[in-house]
């Protein structure tokens, strides 16, 4: 089986690399994105139909936090539509025969009941701090669904609620709420720090999973077939984000007082996806916060000596 990977740097890409490498899986297609413009149709349609692929999953996409999302909105929508209708059109006209699609957990409206079933896509307004991004995702997943109605196709969406790991971007402006409080969070221990600024009120909820539960779950529904083509892909669990604040001041024996900038925007108050789905199929996540952090904090080590 060969398996074409795109955006296999990325944090999720990168997991999902060494999944494959781990279940023995010797035909894995790769290529850097400066050898590769996937914004490019010509270009990817070439490399699709010389490359062959049995199998191609879609883990390239622009990504970052709230900041990063509020300010670059058009970056967001355009690079994430062009790479995906390259990808997936591609992928249709040389008979790829499964195509896994990778979206976000904020493709789900703002006020969907908790917790979030896929049921619950385009039924309210989407949050619109990074409304530019879930759009761009919204029509990766209809497109999927478009084409296997059409031209019966075997394209699946999953959607990943916050993830968190190896090769995470920790920029404390233009990445994820996590990777940005264990920044800060180790800031705080090497320069000691009196002070942990945290963005926003703290009170918001938010659902964790580490990456290698991802690529676990990438590799699986690679293999599984499924009646539905959109599934959650979460813990089911979720903390104040003044829960994690306090998790890595334990972790890291930080001793600080926590400032929160009520100023910065909370985004969406509660997220948390229902899993239900995925674990009919057989699939659950593994990793603890515990196991995960431990795993990524040795990794942000590494990078930041």
């Amino acid at each position: 089986m060969k398996v074409f990977l795109a955006g296999h740097k990325g944090l999720v890409g990168s997991a999902i690399f060494r999944k494959l490498i781990e279940k023995k899986y010797k035909n894995i297609i790769t290529i850097d994105k400066k050898k590769l413009n996937l914004l490019n149709q010509e270009h990817v349609f070439k490399f699709i139909k010389k490359k062959k692929p049995n199998v191609v999953i879609i883990a390239a996409a622009k990504v970052g936090g709230v900041y990063h999302n509020n300010i670059h909105g058009a970056d967001f929508i355009y690079e994430n539509l062009q790479i995906q209708n390259n990808l997936i059109h591609a992928s249709f006209k040389n008979k790829v025969k499964k195509l896994i699609f990778l979206g976000s957990s904020c493709i789900y409206p703002k006020k969907s009941k908790q917790p979030i079933k896929e049921k619950y896509l385009l039924s309210g307004k989407l949050e619109e701090t990074n409304e530019p991004y879930a759009i761009a995702k919204i029509a990766g997943i209809k497109m999927c669904q478009a084409y296997n109605k059409q031209y019966n196709t075997n394209y699946i969406s999953l959607m990943p609620t916050n993830a968190y790991g190896p090769n995470d971007n920790y920029h404390t402006l233009n990445s994820h709420f996590f990777p940005a409080l264990i920044k800060k969070a180790h800031e705080c221990k090497i320069k000691n720090k009196k002070f942990f600024n945290v963005w926003g009120s703290g009170n918001p909820l938010r659902e964790l999973i580490f990456v290698d539960d991802i690529a676990d779950a990438c590799v699986y529904f690679m293999k599984k077939k499924t009646k539905e083509t959109l599934i959650n892909i979460g813990t089911g669990k979720d903390m104040r984000i003044k829960d994690y604040v306090n998790f890595l001041i334990k972790k890291l024996k930080l001793k600080v007082k926590v400032k929160y900038d009520r100023k910065k925007p909370d985004g969406v108050y509660r997220k948390v996806l229902d899993v239900k789905l995925a674990k009919k199929y057989g699939w659950r996540a593994k990793y603890s916060l515990n196991e995960g952090f431990d795993i990524t904090y040795r990794d942000f080590l590494k990078k930041n000596k």
